[in-house]
């Protein structure tokens, strides 16, 4: 039997980590701190896809193998789309999810446009220079007030239009079944077995 090709993810969240072993079966997956890798590299990116390659880039040159890394986001269409790429830090560092979305409770004060939407980048990055990118979309809006207590981030914010109801009162298998991020690896997994074919 042949054996499996190793995927390094650059990532050390087991949440993502079990994401992409489920979906990404035709391979060995390892985390970079598995692997001997743990640095922390800054994300100086403009955009998710950006910051995405800047981890897979690092992950794969720092270990010699193929490398999967994803940012994500939120993106509120009455802020220019904030807090897009700082949505872990919105608060002017890198704070707690409550201290997030107090801030996004103060600008959203007002706003009658409540559409939002979250956004994954995966990139893949090849020891040969070669780069994939995919990216997935899931579709909202933005609540008055925190309902539900499931989930993490901006999750009790945000009322999704697949599922009808917020990400915070969703199960988790319910949230994995719409969320940008399973979208965005199976486009990446579709490319990928294109690219390979």
């Amino acid at each position: 039997m042949q054996e499996k090709m190793k995927l390094v993810v650059a990532s050390g969240n087991a949440h993502k980590l079990r994401e992409i072993v489920e979906i990404f079966t035709d391979f060995k997956v390892c985390s970079q701190k598995e692997m001997g890798f743990d640095e922390d590299v800054e994300e100086t990116g403009v955009t998710f896809a950006d910051n995405a390659l800047i981890k897979a880039r690092a992950a794969c040159k720092a270990l010699g193998c193929m490398a999967l890394a994803d940012d994500s986001g939120l993106c509120v269409d009455a802020l220019d789309g904030a807090p897009g790429v700082f949505s872990a830090r919105y608060c002017g560092h890198h704070g707690t999810d409550q201290e997030n979305r107090a801030v996004l409770m103060k600008n959203m004060q007002g706003k009658t446009n409540r559409n939002a939407h979250f956004t994954s980048a995966i990139a893949i990055v090849y020891p040969d220079g070669r780069e994939l990118i995919a990216e997935g979309h899931t579709y909202g809006k933005i609540l008055e007030s925190e309902t539900g207590d499931g989930g993490f981030g901006y999750d009790c914010l945000f009322f999704s239009d697949d599922l009808q109801k917020s990400f915070g009162e969703a199960t988790a298998e319910e949230k994995n079944g719409v969320s940008h991020r399973f979208r965005a690896l199976q486009a990446m997994l579709k490319k990928w077995r294109e690219t390979e074919a």
